[in-house]
């Protein structure tokens, strides 16, 4: 019997994949620990998953790793977690530069410690260059946010006479979020089986094809992702078309 990987199409993959990060504090309740333990175990799935689209040739993929909501936990779980990104992506540079994965995030930086956003900045340079896989960080990040700093921006340009209301369409509007320049998620998937969107990506993901996991983030391997691609290329993508349009 093949593996899921062996079964999917190499000229079907998104080019694009976003997961919510889900479930590292019930894995580690389930186990008598900390929320942070959980945290710690989830690094093993992001290294897990980072490789898959590597090895596959995902071009982007995008993780929520930490939102503007997640400021509101208790300072010791934050702390902790703030802690674990300076450690996690320290550790991790050598890696990413082995595998030709270039690291860039998405959201409000300014409000992240001194440390992780000189970690952040150290890690972005250093693998500016690669060409590979690209590996974005949601960090401080909500999408009701970034479309609100949008709006703003906009509204700036605006009043500066850069741009006309009438100029103001999909593309232009694209071109003032976080993600600019960055092809939408074909894919969002959000492990520990939640069915929520959690603000993550909202403006992005309006055609995105959706896959929920039970699986909880410590435990998601290379496998459950592999299963999320091969459930993502058996669904026909019709983009408000019906399906004998897209047939043709």
């Amino acid at each position: 019997m093949s593996s899921v990987k062996e079964q999917l199409d190499k000229e079907k993959l998104p080019s694009h994949v976003a997961i919510i990060m889900d479930g590292n504090g019930r894995w580690a309740k389930k186990r008598g620990n900390a929320r942070v333990f959980g945290h710690r175990n989830g690094v093993k799935a992001v290294r897990e998953v980072t490789e898959a689209a590597a090895e596959l040739g995902v071009k982007f993929l995008t993780l929520y790793a930490f939102s503007t909501e997640n400021w509101n936990r208790p300072k010791n779980e934050i702390d902790a977690l703030m802690s674990l990104l300076v450690s996690t992506i320290a550790s991790e540079t050598k890696t990413l530069m082995d595998n030709n994965v270039m690291l860039k995030s998405i959201g409000c930086k300014e409000t992240l410690p001194k440390s992780v956003q000189e970690k952040l900045a150290s890690c972005k340079e250093q693998t500016k260059n690669n060409d590979g896989l690209t590996l974005v960080l949601a960090l401080s990040y909500s999408s009701r946010w970034e479309i609100i700093e949008g709006v703003k921006k906009i509204a700036l340009e605006i009043k500066n006479n850069n741009l006309e209301p009438s100029d103001i369409n999909s593309e232009v509007f694209g071109q003032y979020l976080e993600t600019a320049n960055m092809p939408d998620p074909e894919l969002l998937i959000r492990t520990s089986g939640e069915f929520r969107i959690s603000n993550f990506l909202l403006w992005q993901i309006a055609y995105s094809e959706l896959y929920f996991s039970d699986v909880l983030w410590p435990d998601f391997r290379k496998e459950h992702f592999f299963e999320a691609l091969l459930d993502y290329q058996g669904r026909e993508r019709r983009f408000g078309k019906i399906s004998d349009q897209v047939k043709k």
